[in-house]
């Protein structure tokens, strides 16, 4: 990776963001951070070092990002952009706030598909969009329909926006397991094959400087789901209901 690159990072104040942050500044990149909490984006780009630059957005709200993508337009074009940022609340469907579901909503998948349409305004020739889903995504899973829904739409929006863009834009998709972060904490279930923030940054890295449209792990986990969504329905839905037992 050139030295000179300029990433811009949403969803950097904590967890895979900042890992990624840290990992990038690290290898000799600029990297632009953004999250919602400008105190938290202050104190990792004073951890950075000079030349990093905290920018505080909400992906749910698109004038929000049309301001910090007038601002990263003085910079000039980006190398990538990295897009992480989104909300969980795990439960039954039939458990969950309405307005809080609405809001997972407008940040998970209404907030990729803003970065989808301002993301390519922003980024050179050639340059690199990714987009973050989930394994949970690959199939309706139990205590996360609202996330898993949102991040099947991300995966769909990913697929899309790569056929779309092609030949202008390298669209990737990140597809993380469980991945040790404040939203993974809420959990009050097993999570096979965790990994931590370092490890999934260094995977994420690995992956975007490859071929692959797909960046997944750990594939202990993700290569088992993978063959559970291609199931058809009669075989996978009783493999899926032992989840909850």
């Amino acid at each position: 990776m050139p030295k000179s690159e300029t990433i811009w990072i949403i969803g950097a104040s904590e967890g895979i963001g900042a890992a990624l942050a840290r990992e990038w500044a690290q290898r000799g990149a600029r990297v632009i951070i953004s999250a919602r909490s400008q105190d938290r984006l202050d104190v990792l780009a004073a951890e950075l070092g000079a030349g990093h630059i905290p920018l505080a957005l909400d992906v749910s709200d698109r004038n929000s990002i049309d301001k910090a993508a007038a601002e990263i337009s003085k910079i000039g074009a980006l190398d990538r952009i990295v897009h992480l940022a989104a909300i969980y609340d795990p439960g039954k469907i039939a458990d969950l706030d309405p307005d809080k579901a609405a809001k997972i909503v407008s940040t998970n998948l209404t907030g990729s598909f803003h970065i989808a349409q301002v993301g390519p305004t922003l980024l050179k020739d050639g340059g690199q969009l990714a987009l973050c889903g989930s394994v949970a995504g690959y199939i309706g899973l139990p205590q996360g329909q609202i996330y898993s829904a949102t991040k099947a739409g991300v995966i769909n929006l990913a697929e899309s926006l790569r056929a779309e863009l092609a030949g202008r834009i390298d669209v990737r998709l990140i597809n993380p397991g469980f991945v040790d972060t404040r939203l993974t904490q809420r959990n009050d279930f097993r999570m096979p094959a965790m990994v931590t923030p370092q490890r999934a940054a260094a995977a994420i890295i690995t992956g975007l400087t490859s071929r692959r449209f797909e960046v997944h792990f750990p594939r202990r986990l993700t290569w088992g789901l993978k063959v559970l969504s291609a199931l058809p329905y009669w075989a996978a839905m009783p493999l899926t209901k032992r989840l909850t037992q």
